[in-house]
């Protein structure tokens, strides 16, 4: 059925309206339009169906390709994901930055009661060094789909 309907026939979508939209509003600004022509034909842009119901709207405005002769520009392919034993080295400074951060911190605080006290307490801090140490190789080696 698609192959019989021609251009015209088809359902405009959201995106169809908002382009034309936005060409009626440079149009506006360009002074090309008056305030109550630009009312009128952006109501019949937004109110439009098919691809019939948007034509005519731009055909008198210098600089704009009626709908009908425009041109469909191919999407963008997306960029592959890294591989798995790839890095990200921003996302690895991100969280060891942060989570270096709290291990400083607790370093700080050993370093602080080691001197209250007098003497060298125990190194607890260690214990939040494995974590680190884990997930540091863990996203350096693993795999990245977890």
């Amino acid at each position: 059925m698609l192959g019989r309907m021609g251009r015209e026939d088809m359902r405009a979508g959201d995106g169809d309206r908002k382009a034309v939209a936005e060409q009626l509003k440079t149009a506006l600004d360009e002074g090309r339009l008056d305030l109550h022509e630009y009312d009128e034909r952006l109501q019949r842009a937004y109110g439009a169906k098919t691809f019939r119901d948007l034509d005519g709207l731009l055909d008198d405005l210098p600089g704009t390709v009626p709908v009908q002769h425009s041109q469909i520009q191919p999407a963008a392919q997306p960029q592959p994901p890294a591989a798995a034993g790839g890095t990200d080295k921003g996302n690895d400074a991100q969280w060891l930055g942060g989570y270096a951060g709290v291990v400083a911190v607790c370093v700080l605080i050993w370093g602080i009661t080691s001197i209250a006290s007098g003497e060298l307490l125990y190194f607890w801090p260690v214990w939040t060094l494995i974590p680190l140490i884990l997930g540091f190789f863990g996203r350096r080696f693993g795999g990245r789909g977890r």
